[in-house]
């Protein structure tokens, strides 16, 4: 379902939007194409801004993951370790 809102886009905006789209001599075709244009747009825009945060979350869950596991491995090393050197004399 569409829904109508009316936007206010700079003129050169628009003059890069028509060039970029078949020319048609009837406006309600050139205002469709325009809206399909410009959803598509929106809809690249938001899956893009979706994909950093996404992408941005992980780095950062990963960044604190790392630090934990470091902690882990220094703790756990000193115990191999120990345990080595107490089977091996």
């Amino acid at each position: 379902m569409y829904q109508n809102i009316n936007i206010s886009l700079p003129e050169e905006t628009i003059k890069l939007i028509d060039q970029i789209l078949e020319k048609d001599d009837s406006t309600g075709e050139k205002l469709h194409q325009r809206s399909q244009l410009i959803n598509e747009a929106i809809q690249y825009y938001l899956a893009e801004k979706t994909l950093t945060n996404l992408e941005e979350q992980l780095k950062a869950g990963a960044i604190q993951r790392a630090e934990r596991d470091l902690g882990l491995v220094s703790e756990w090393y000193d115990l191999e370790e120990e345990a080595w050197n107490k089977n091996g004399k």
